[in-house]
This record gives structure tokens, sequence and C-alpha cells, in this order.
């Protein structure tokens, strides 16, 4: 460098800049950039607005089409009613694709449908030859000038199986629409063109301020004056500056350096070895290796070093070195050290804490967080009301938490154990923390006298008194010498306490540290106050769902059963099942799933449960029962439609299967894919092929119900696919260890075949919550069902209601003969007077007595009451009032009148 630098780059005027050689490339640049750019822009929306022509062109005849070969237009066309069947239809097309008109005509040019009602039933109007070309059933495309301006319109026609000609379909669009939409995008076009400009002119201004470096013109009498100024400024600044050779001979060394280093005055051209420099700074500046703020002590001094290479295009070889005094910048460096630290430590624990909505979990994550980087242990106690989800009330006299987590506990002795509940005296640091909603610090434990830290021992029991000290001594014992307990508060509340301890040695507590602990207990009493109203609400859902579930399942003679229910983790869903009993020995297994989680899915259940119940009292076959749910959730989910933000039923899933214990018959259907396996007698284990119908809500396909013969024994599993799938776990390998599980233990009851699916098939981390029904089969002994056809006469009653009482009698049930006769002479008396043929009833013994009277007619019954005067009217008045119970239910060739009643014991 020798005194002299680079020259200064010269500051050109305006008019200067534009005389120079780089002032005037950039100008051209410049202009030429503008005029690229401009051209591409009016370019792509010129180009644009063509395809988004031909694109019209398209839309209108891809609409029409498919509005004209859609099923039902023709026989639309030719209804009493085209405009009424046609109308919605044509509007809805209109509003998803777009276009500006959707209208229908008959084969006399009549408008069946227009976006103006007014148009309706008037004649299609437009050029003469556009008209007829569409009045011959012509497929047409056209531009035109309308009234409304420049529009594209297409025609279609409408034609029978044979060809006729019943009208046509014809679709517009405007011009101006269509370049509307060109119009939105140029202020894009605009703005990207604008940018890239920008880009350009950025550019070539980084261009020619390279050029502007290069031909700078200074003269010699300039660059001299720049030299002196430059050795001027090299020999005042406040850093250390050596230039070597690269044969390692100091060139140049400005004032600073000489003295940093301790230098002679004619230490300039000695080699550096010959400078009386420490050892390692010697080395260092000989070995020419790139340095940056390597920080080197010489003397008293610390001092950062940096060198570099100066053979850069074509300068001579060498090194420059600076130095700079940095013995006060390392003190502050060590500072700003820690300072950092502590920052990166409160930000890892606002996100750490915040990251679990669980108690136990919050209160972990502190722990994680603080040990060691801060504390070397921490216990974390929270307030009793707290674990319950409550918010605690003053005064928190005694204190008394529960220790919910601990850190940094030495393995060879514990000191505090979690889950214990502790009591603190009023003189210790927790309590006086807590009393006063602020920090305490203590600073040296180990001074003579009493500790004041009075730590408690477990909470004593009824009767006893607290002994105090014993933990006192223990965390002496480990070398804790200084503590800080602060209280855990969110908006005036104390939720629990945090004590931090340090066992390091030469590194107490102080001021600073409190300052940190306090931060740490503000950020972790907002998560514990949230974990804690998640705890209430999640207990409340809880709470709700498992009184929506079945509390117990029904006594009924079709069936053993038995349940699961394991709710999602951390989460409520909306899996359920029920078990209601049919008149007839029959019985109803339903399994059902609500999409999502939480309250509403909850009570979205609980509202499909019940109208299921309610549903299967109509006692319909299981399709035509789905089929009134499907109809109930879109209805709902149409009431809803009002409020944007309420959450749908649609999506819900149910199996619904119906087993006959007299005949063994099996009907089943469903409405999305919950599962259903049967395991035979003999071990056989079969999942039938039951159609899945489309999800609660969605509408438009019937379902459909398969029939099973099942005989005794046979075991059905119903089964929401939380059973099966999960974390690590695909359907098909739960599909897989299901039929495993029921093929190798053929003979489990229900209530342990619950136990072994939930053991063997259930992953460990189910992905959703899992509602599991299992029924062993049960059928009547044929000796226990009796039947009669019953002869169109009334005189026939009298006869048949003896041969009735023998069966009773037989059955052993003399008891209950007078309550028989009458119900079943009302019933047959009832089915003779206002029902056809055939007749037929059915005695059913068991767990009561089941009275069934069928006919040929689908009228239903009525009870009422019958005035003084009526002469009849009591009958089915007289059945209520003795029987258990009672019911109509139809059949595929007429109805079943049926009354159950009580048995003192079943079979």
């Amino acid at each position: 460098m020798g005194g002299r630098a680079r020259p200064a780059r010269r500051r050109l005027g305006p008019l200067s800049y534009t005389r120079s050689v780089a002032g005037q490339a950039f100008i051209l640049q410049l202009l030429l950039i503008l005029v690229l750019v401009a051209a591409a822009v009016v370019a792509v929306a010129a180009d644009a607005r063509s395809h988004s022509t031909t694109d019209a062109r398209r839309r209108s005849l891809a609409v029409a089409e498919t509005l004209a070969h859609s099923p039902g237009m023709a026989r639309a066309l030719t209804s009493d009613r085209p405009t009424s069947l046609l109308e919605s239809h044509a509007e809805a097309a209109r509003k998803r694709s777009g276009v500006d008109s959707v209208v229908v005509f008959n084969s006399h040019g009549i408008r069946l449908t227009h976006p103006e009602k007014a148009l309706i039933g008037k004649r299609i109007v437009g050029p003469a030859g556009l008209v007829r070309d569409e009045l011959k059933g012509k497929t047409i495309t056209e531009s035109f000038r309308a009234s409304q301006g420049p529009s594209v319109v297409s025609a279609v026609p409408v034609t029978r199986a044979d060809g006729t000609f019943l009208g046509g379909v014809s679709v517009g669009v405007k011009i101006a629409s269509v370049n509307s939409e060109v119009d939105r995008r140029l202020p894009l076009l605009l703005g990207s063109g604008t940018g890239a400009l920008a880009l350009a002119s950025g550019g070539a201004a980084l261009m020619s301020r390279r050029v502007r470096r290069q031909t700078h013109g200074l003269g010699a009498a300039e660059m001299t004056r720049m030299y002196e100024h430059h050795d001027a400024v090299l020999r005042s600044v406040r850093e250390g500056v050596l230039v070597l050779t690269a044969g390692g001979r100091l060139l140049v060394v400005n004032d600073e350096a000489r003295e940093l280093l301790g230098l002679a005055p004619d230490a300039e051209g000695r080699r550096i070895d010959e400078l009386g420099l420490e050892p390692h700074l010697t080395q260092l500046l000989a070995s020419g290796r790139r340095v940056t703020d390597e920080v080197h002590p010489c003397g008293d001094r610390l001092l950062a070093v940096n060198m570099r290479s100066t053979d850069r295009a074509g300068d001579p070889a060498g090194n420059v070195v600076t130095l700079r005094d940095t013995t006060a910048l390392r003190v502050l460096s060590d500072r700003a050290e820690q300072a950092g630290e502590r920052l990166k430590l409160l930000s890892d624990a606002g996100v750490r804490i915040s990251s679990s909505l669980e108690l136990t979990g919050t209160a972990e994550k502190l722990v994680d967080v603080a040990v060691p980087r801060f504390a070397d242990i921490v216990s974390v106690e929270l307030l009793e009301p707290v674990l319950r989800g409550e918010e605690p009330e003053p005064p928190y006299e005694p204190l008394a938490p529960h220790r919910t987590a601990v850190g940094g506990d030495p393995p060879d002795g514990l000191v505090f154990r979690v889950g214990e509940r502790v009591v603190y005296a009023p003189s210790t640091p927790q309590s006086r923390a807590v009393k006063a909603g602020a920090a305490v610090l203590l600073t040296d434990l180990t001074g003579p006298g009493e500790s004041p830290i009075g730590h408690s021992a477990p909470y004593p029991a009824p009767g006893q008194s607290a002994t105090y000290g014993a933990e006192t001594r223990r965390l002496l014992d480990h070398g804790v010498h200084s503590l800080i307990t602060v209280p855990l508060r969110f908006r005036g509340v104390t939720l629990g306490l945090a004590t931090f301890w340090r066992t390091r040695p030469g590194e107490p507590f102080d001021e600073a540290d409190l300052a940190i602990a306090g931060e740490l207990a503000v950020r972790t009493a907002v998560c514990v106050d949230n974990a804690r109203r998640y705890a209430r609400e999640h207990t409340m859902v809880t709470t709700l769902q498992r009184t929506l579930l079945p509390s117990g399942l029904p006594d009924q003679d079709a069936v053993r059963v038995a349940s699961r229910y394991l709710p999602a983790q951390g989460e409520t869903g909306g899996s359920w099942f029920d078990v209601i009993p049919l008149s007839g020995a029959r019985v109803a297994l339903v399994v059902g799933k609500v999409a999502g989680q939480g309250l509403h899915a909850a009570a979205t259940m609980g509202r499909l449960r019940t109208a299921v119940q309610n549903f299967s009292a109509l006692d319909v076959p299981p399709d035509e029962l789905l089929s009134h749910l499907d109809e109930l959730v879109t209805r709902l989910d149409l009431e809803r439609e009002a409020d944007s933000d309420d959450v749908r039923i649609t999506g819900a899933t149910c199996l619904y299967a119906i087993h006959d214990s007299v005949s063994g018959h099996c009907a089943m259907a469903r409405a999305g894919d919950p599962g259903i396996a049967v395991t035979h007698p003999d071990g056989t284990v079969d999942l039938p092929a039951v159609p899945i119908g489309p999800a609660l809500g969605m509408g438009g396909e019937p379902f459909e119900a398969v029939g099973l013969s099942l005989p005794a024994a046979s075991r059905l599993v119903l089964y929401t696919n939380g059973l099966l799938e999960g974390e690590g776990q695909a359907a098909d390998t739960g599909l897989d260890l299901l039929r495993r599980t029921l093929a190798a233990e053929p003979d489990l009851g229900p209530d342990e075949t619950c136990r072994s699916l939930f053991d063997t098939v259930l992953p460990a981390h189910p992905s959703d919550d899992v509602a599991l029904l299992v029924a062993r089969t049960r059928l009547l002994a044929p000796e226990n069902v009796a039947e009669w056809d019953v002869p169109f006469d009334l005189a026939a009653v009298a006869p048949l209601r003896a041969t009735c009482t023998r069966k009773l009698r037989a059955w052993g049930l003399e008891d209950a003969a007078y309550t028989a006769e009458l119900i079943i002479s009302e019933l047959i008396t009832n089915a003779l007077r206002y029902g056809s043929p055939p007749v037929r009833i059915r005695l059913l013994r068991g767990r009561g007595l089941i009275f069934e009277v069928s006919d040929g007619s689908s009228t239903a019954p009525h009870l009422r009451r019958a005035a003084i005067t009526d002469e009849g009217g009591r009958g089915l008045f007289l059945v209520a009032q003795f029987a258990q119970r009672w019911g109509t239910r139809y059949t595929p060739h007429g109805k079943v009148i049926w009354a159950e009643a009580a048995l003192d014991g079943g079979l």
C-alpha cells in the first residue's frame, strides 16, 4: 500500500453524467427496455382477448350441448309444463357455467326459459339466418351484434330418439363479459411490465455504475492529491494497518499498529520474525492464511486480527492486516452473550410450553426448558382446583398444592416426588411468594442457623401435624445454595407456583435471574390457564357424550350383546352404537360415525342416535330407515344454511342391521363405511358384501339392503374404522388382524370378543374414536313358536281363542290366560272387521309373551277413546291397557298388529 490507495470515485453532476459513455449507454438501454416491455404488454393483452373470445365460443357450445343432451330434456319439452320443469335447471346451469343466457325453445321458436322471465313465452329473436338455422335443428355457434353489444351464441337441437326435432337450447355469452376477464388481468400485466422495467432498469444502472468505476477519468494532479489524502487517513485511523510482502517483510504500518504491537520506528522493511512480536502473532502473520476477527493476546491487550491477500487482478502479492483493540469489547460481548442466551431461553420457553394443552404436559415443558439452562432442579406445583379444571379463589391458605412436575432431581436420592400433595408453612418462601404475588429470591441457603427454606413434607393425615425441614436438609445435602420461587398467576388468580434451585458452584441466582424466572412463570401461567380451561371443556364434552351413548344394553331374546367405546386421543368424537329391541323377538344393531370431533360431534351424534331410535319405532327395513335418516340429515343441513359458520351433519355414516330370532334372518344396509364381520359357529369368518351407500346427507342414490341366514351362536361384529386404522397400521392390515382374531377364538362370548379385538386389532394410536358392537345370535326354540291360519269369519274367533289358551296352558302360562284371551280376541276381531285375508295369528314365548295377527290390508289401526254411545271402538284401547306394549309393522303383503305382555320370568 505504501501510503497509496485506490483513487476515490469522482462525483459527477447530472450534465456531466449524461455526456459520459456510461450515462448515454444507460439512457439508450432504458428506452429500449421501455419499448420492449410496452410491446410485450400490448401483445399479451391482444392475445388474451383473442383466446378469451375463442373460449367463450367453446364454453357456450359446451353448455348448450350438455343441456340439450341431458337425460329428461326431450321428455320435459313434450310435457304439459315444460317451463316449470326446465327453468330452474337452466338458471342453475347458467350460474354455474358463467354464461349470460340459457334459453330453451320449442320447435315453433317459443322461449320456454329465459333469464328475464318477461321474455318467456315469446319468440326467439336475432338475425334472420341465425333464427332460421336454429328452427331447422342445426347446431350453430355464431358471433353477432345484439342489442346488448357483440355476443357469441350457440344453439343445439333437442330431438327424439327417432330424430324428430323438438326444440333447442341456445346459450349466449356477451363479448363484454369475456373481455372483462382480460380487463381484470390488465393491472397484473401492467404490474408485471412495470416490475420487469424496474428490474431491467436496475440492472442497467448497476452496469452503468461499473463502467463509471472503470472510467472515472481522473488526472495526474487529482490522483496525487487523492493518494496524499488516503495516506493521511491511513495514519490517523483508529485501527492498526499493516501491509506485508509475499516474502514476509513489513511494507507499510500506520501509527495505530505501531502502538498496539509496540514496534520500533524503523520497523518498515524488516522481516516479521525480526519485529520482536510474541511467537503466536509472528506465526500467524507469517502463515499468510485468511483470518477474520481472530482474537489474540498481545501484552495486556486482546487484539482482533483480520488478514487478507492483496493478490487480485495483477496487484502485487502480499497480505494486508488490520488490528483492533477488543479488550473492552470482550467484557461487553460476554454480557451480550449471556443476554442472548436468556432471550433464546425465553423464546424456546414460549414455543415449547405452549405446545401442550394438558396440565401435566405444560408443567413438564417448563421443567424441560429450565433444566439445566437456567436451574439445576425445578419443581412445579398446581393448586387443587386447577387440576379439576376450576379457578382457585383466594385466600390460598394453607398453601397445599400438588407437585405436578419435577426436573433435575439427583438420581442417587430423590428430593421431590411427583404426585404428592405438599403443605407450606407461612414462613416459607413459597407461601410468601403466593401471598405477595411476586417472586422471592434467596441467594444463600448455607449460612449458620436455621435454613429459611422451610419446605414441607407430604400433606399430613387428619389428626397429624405437618413437619418441616426434612426436604431442606436433603436439598442442602445435594448442594443447593440458592432458589427462586415465583407464583403462577394469570388475570390476578394464582394457579400454582414454580421453584428453581441451583447447585452449580459459584453461580447463585441474582436479580437478572429473578426477571427471567418471572417471565417464565408468566408464560407458564397463561398456558396452565389454557390447559385448565381445555380440561374443563373436555370433561364437559366427554360427560355429554357418555350421557348420549347407551348407559346399558337392553335385555332381549334375539342376541347376547356387548359393546366398547374408545374416545379419540385428546378429543371427543362422534362414533356411536345402539341396540334397539323390535317387535316379533327381533333386534336392531346400529353403529355410526359423525364427522369431526368435539362438542358439535357429540351433540350431533346424540341427535342421530335419537332419530334412529324414532325411525326404528316405525319398524321399517334397514334400507328404508337409512333413507329416512338421509332425508332428515339433508333437511337439518338446509336449516343451517343461513349460518355459514355452523357445522354440517352431511358426511355421517351408519350401519343398521335387523336380526330375527324366529327365522334366523338378518337384514342390513349401510350409509358410508362402517364395517361388519360375521363369525359362524364353525369358526368361519365372513365379511358380508353389504353395498356401501352414500354418506348421510349426500342423497341421490338409494340404499341397498342384503339379507343373511344366521344360525344360532353366530357372532356379528359391527365397528367404526378407528378399530382398524391408526398410526403405523393401514386399514387392510387391521382387517387382516380382525379376520385372524375372530377365526382363532370362535367360542368367545361378546364381552370377551370385545376385549380380544381391543387387545390385538386396535392400533396403539387409533386415527379416530372407536365404536365396537359384538352380538351372538340366539334363535327361539320351535316349541316356543305357535301359529295358525284364521278363517275370514267372525265365528272363528272363539275356537281360535280356545286353541291359543290350550297352548298357553301347555307352556305353563295359566296365569296369563285371561289377559291373553282378551288380547287375542281383540286383535283377531280387528283384523276380520277392518282387514283383508289372509289372516294369521302367531304366539311367541320369550322374556315376554308376544301376540301377532297379520292380514293382507295396509290400513293403519288407530287408537281412540270410544264415546259412551258407541257400540265399538274399544278393542285397541283395551289391548293398550292390558299389553306391556303394542304396535304395527308393515310387510310386503300387508301388516302385522302385535302386542307383548310381560311374564314373571323369561327363558
